[in-house]
């Protein structure tokens, strides 16, 4: 079986921040982000730390990880919220929890 492909949402440690990507493997992803946070600061997620997952959706292509992908950076922040909040109501950090 392929690996399931992700549409995430990290946040900062201040959940200021929102960033929206798509990967096939989420652990891999989020260590790049956190690398990159500590180190280059080269990515919009490196420059503002955020790699703190918050929100995720599972998809079996990559041409419906990315659509999702795409529809969710033209939300306003105040949907971004609410899609986060029914998923995760307390906005806990979901890193350890995803495999």
């Amino acid at each position: 079986m392929l690996s399931p492909y992700y549409v995430y949402v990290t946040t900062n440690e201040k959940k200021t921040v929102l960033y929206i990507g798509v990967t096939n493997n989420i652990q891999k992803r989020l260590s790049q982000h956190y690398f990159d946070s500590e180190n280059a600061k080269k990515s919009f997620a490196g420059k503002y730390n955020c790699y703190y997952l918050v929100y995720y959706e599972t998809f079996d292509s990559i041409e419906s990880a990315i659509a999702r992908e795409k529809e969710l950076k033209k939300w306003r922040r105040e949907k971004k919220d609410r899609l986060i909040s029914s998923f995760n109501p307390n906005w806990e950090f979901l890193n350890q929890q995803v495999v």
